[in-house]
């Protein structure tokens, strides 16, 4: 017994596991190359991709680009499986990213913090890459195929992420814990939104269900509810190949399900992290910014008694677990070790047959 393949258009994955795209620097070359190999989707996230490069600030554009340029061609150097970047519509750079993508050759975009109407237009004419939209409802999904089917394009797969997931959250923060907007109610809604749109096209598009996905048991769960793969972050931050820093994983080891949390986040949306004195000092007002360095987000307002969220995921990143921001999914808390990123699909692999053997 093992996992299902996931295809996506002319894509056949064996593992139907998305990475999530993690950024500022958490899942880059080494860790989307490692789930590449182990059969799933390897995800580079493109948010502040350049953070290491000298000119990030006072050439953010540049810089990214170069950056996602160098990672994609690192990640392919490290493995023959498929690769795809995340890139968020609130990115100030979103169109750079998508044609350095592009002109890269990678194999799947997904794309959500936003409703990415643009991305048919920028990959026209093309079979690859793949595009993937993130959304937070069925009206989403619909809206999306309705608007990408007048460019002649419908998704070739689309991701449902529920409010248990990490970082920034396409949800109000009275819903997060609203069962009405749990994911096993999402996801059924998603895939009967995009069910005529695939009908017509007379062509699969699957839905992938992401946001507190974190057991082989959840993966089956989602399965029965209509969903054809998952998408996981947290659980791939606690692999050796992970790009972060050894004291970020290390946070994730350490965290107590009381220090998971929600923020306010300088882009308007909620977001879960794990508390640490960074929280405590926002709290106090004491991390406003004099300025904007990067202007990498449209409808930031780092200066509204808020932080610079790019320099303070930087310093998560590099390994400031005290000073920095640890975005972290609901399920953080249950991490108790580090493994390969093999192990924890291997890990995931039993515990889904032993979930079928169950059923």
């Amino acid at each position: 017994m093992a996992f299902p393949r996931l295809a996506i258009g002319d894509i056949s994955l064996p593992v139907p596991i998305l990475q999530g795209g993690m950024g500022i620097g958490v899942s880059l070359s080494n860790l989307a190359a490692a789930v590449a190999n182990a059969g799933g989707l390897g995800i580079i996230a493109t948010a502040g991709i350049g953070w290491d490069e000298p000119d990030y600030i006072k050439n953010f554009r540049e810089a990214s680009i170069r950056a996602l340029r160098r990672h994609i061609k690192a990640a392919k150097a490290l493995t023959s499986g498929i690769l795809g970047v995340n890139i968020m519509v609130a990115l100030s750079n979103y169109e750079d990213m998508v044609r350095t993508a592009i002109e890269e050759g990678i194999d799947v975009i997904v794309s959500g913090a936003g409703l990415p109407f643009s991305l048919p237009k920028l990959a026209a004419g093309r079979k690859s890459p793949k595009l993937v939209p993130i959304v937070s409802s069925g009206r989403a999904a619909g809206l999306i195929c309705r608007k990408w089917q007048r460019q002649d394009r419908l998704p070739d797969a689309v991701v449902v992420e529920g409010p248990m997931a990490g970082g920034h959250l396409g949800f109000k923060a009275e819903h997060v814990e609203d069962p009405d907007y749990a994911l096993e109610k999402l996801v059924p809604e998603v895939v009967e939104a995009v069910r005529p749109f695939a009908e017509e096209a007379g062509r699969p598009i699957p839905v992938i269900a992401a946001g507190g996905v974190y057991t082989g048991a959840d993966i089956l769960k989602f399965f029965n509810l209509g969903a054809a793969g998952v998408q996981m972050g947290t659980r791939f931050v606690a692999t050796h190949e992970c790009d972060a820093a050894p004291s970020f994983k290390q946070a994730y080891l350490d965290a107590k399900e009381s220090d998971i949390c929600l923020i306010k986040s300088p882009v308007g949306l909620p977001g879960r992290a794990i508390r640490n004195p960074f929280l405590d000092e926002v709290a106090k007002g004491q991390r406003i910014p004099d300025a904007c360095l990067y202007n990498c987000m449209h409808g930031c307002d780092c200066g509204a008694d808020l932080f610079c969220i790019s320099e303070a995921l930087i310093d998560a990143k590099k390994g400031d677990v005290q000073g920095g921001l640890l975005f972290a999914g609901q399920n953080a808390w249950r991490v108790d070790k580090i493994v390969s990123v093999q192990e924890l699909i291997d890990s995931l692999t039993v515990e889904y047959d032993a979930a079928v053997a169950a059923a």
